[in-house]
This record gives structure tokens, C-alpha cells and sequence, in this order.
């Protein structure tokens, strides 16, 4: 891949996507968008890959879209915005859809993009000193980056109105209590606990901790007879596998599981 503003690798199963636009803030424009398309392309297709990392280079995680830019672009702004949110919520779709967990390292602020980012991520490991806002009204514009859809979810319509209509920003434990992310650590911690979190989740059934992550998805939309019946296709294909026998097998006879993601 060509990529001008994401740092990729991938190795033993977890793949590493690292915003790279630090003297930007890491904010999305056009460029950052296409990017970060083809890396979840990338992920996707790429069955070595079971687990992502998700982080930023730089003080600040992201600091939503590069209004500099979207400025210069005077009265073609809609042109260009339009075609950067083709890129930008098409890799978010992939990320959500794609049977495998994302967990984030936030350390620094996220706001705009930077948090439908985050509310768009599967899990997040968040540091003590990072700060989160929506801040779209008060650039005069309205959310994007999915976040109408995953933040309510997360936290509550009346918390994402609070967010969204008054600006309001939270600190890393208030977005935890809130439930916008999953653990706050040092800062310097952030990197390392949220790779173990990735590396864990590789390195188990990866095939049914994927499948779950898409039950939960889509059992929040579902009927309870719609999520009933998904349960009851995946479970029983799960059982049929290598890991499903593997980890009943090992629970009966009191040993650890022989995972191979399989």
C-alpha cells in the first residue's frame, strides 16, 4: 500500500494502523481518509490479521477534520467533503462489519472525527490526561463519521444530545463512567495495555470472538426471534469447529484451551 498519512504492519495475528499527521493533529482530510479506506481493505482481506491496534502518533489522537484545509477549499467544500466521506465512513462500515476486534490506544484529545472515531471503535483503552468532544456545532456544521449511529448507542441518546448540542467535554474517567471507553490507565500505559488487549484476542478463538462482536452488532437492531435465531446459526457452526471442541474439551478436563482460530 501507498499510504501518505497511516503507518501499517501486521505480525502474530494483530495488525497496527497508526495515524500518522502529527504536526496536523492527526485530523482527517481527504488524504487521511483514503488511507485509512485502504488499510481496512487491507484488514479485511487479509486472513493472517485477527485482531487490530488502533493508535495515533503524536500529542494528540485526532483532532476531527482539518477545518485548515476544508477552509481553503472555499465554495468546492461540499465537493470535497462529500468525496472524503465516501472514503472515510466506507472504512468505518468495514471496520464494523469485518469479524474482527478493533481496540484503540487514545492517549491526547479526540474530538470531532477524532471521536466518532472512537465511538466507532470495537474496545478502548483510553489514557488519564486524554479529553473528548464532539465540537461540530460549534464549528457550525453537524456530526459525521458514524457517530450519530455508535455514540447514542455507547452512551445514551440524552448523553449524546449533551454532547453533540452543548459541546460538552469529558475527561478520560468521565467517559468512562459514561461508557465511551473501556479502561483508563497512565498514559504511558495506553499503548501497551491496549496491544495486550489485541494480542489476546488474537491469540484466542479468534473465529468466535469475531462472530460475536458481529452478534452484538447486529442483536441491537434486531428482534429478540431475529437475535435468537442468529445466536443459534453461529453457536452451532462454532461447535463444529476445531476451537469450539477445543474449548469445551479443555473446560471438561480442567485444562487451558489449544486455540488456532480455527
Amino acid at each position: 500500500m501507498d499510504l501518505e498519512t497511516i503507518r501499517y504492519e501486521a505480525g502474530d495475528g494483530v495488525a497496527t494502523v497508526t495515524l500518522d499527521r502529527p504536526d496536523g493533529a492527526n485530523a482527517v482530510n481527504p488524504t487521511l481518509a483514503r488511507d485509512l479506506r485502504a488499510v481496512m481493505l487491507e484488514i479485511e482481506f487479509d486472513p493472517a490479521v485477527r485482531a487490530v491496534l488502533f493508535k495515533a502518533n503524536g500529542k494528540v489522537f485526532c483532532a476531527g477534520g482539518d477545518l485548515k484545509e476544508f477552509h481553503a477549499a472555499g465554495a468546492g467544500l461540499p465537493r470535497l467533503a462529500g468525496d472524503m466521506l465516501v472514503d472515510f465512513h466506507g472504512a468505518l462500515y468495514r471496520m464494523n462489519r469485518m469479524p474482527k476486534p478493533v481496540v484503540a490506544a487514545v492517549a491526547g484529545s479526540a474530538g470531532g472525527a477524532g471521536l466518532s472515531l472512537v465511538s466507532a471503535f470495537d474496545l478502548v483503552v483510553a489514557g488519564t490526561s486524554a479529553k473528548f468532544t464532539m465540537a461540530y456545532t460549534r464549528a457550525g456544521v453537524t456530526p459525521d463519521g458514524t457517530s450519530t449511529y455508535f455514540l447514542s448507542r455507547h452512551i445514551g441518546v440524552r448523553r449524546a444530545l449533551d454532547l453533540t448540542l452543548n459541546n460538552r467535554v469529558l475527561t478520560a474517567s468521565e467517559a468512562e463512567a459514561w461508557g465511551l471507553v473501556n479502561r483508563v490507565v497512565a498514559d504511558d500505559e495506553v499503548e501497551a495495555t491496549a496491544m495486550a488487549m489485541a494480542s489476546e484476542l488474537a491469540g484466542g478463538a479468534s473465529w468466535a470472538v469475531g462472530m460475536a462482536k458481529r452478534l452484538i452488532y447486529e442483536g441491537f437492531d434486531s428482534s429478540l426471534p431475529e437475535a435468537g435465531e442468529r445466536e443459534g446459526q453461529v453457536i452451532t457452526q462454532a461447535m463444529a469447529r476445531h476451537d469450539g471442541q477445543e474449548g469445551i474439551a479443555a473446560f471438561s478436563e480442567k485444562r487451558a484451551p489449544d486455540f488456532t482460530g480455527e
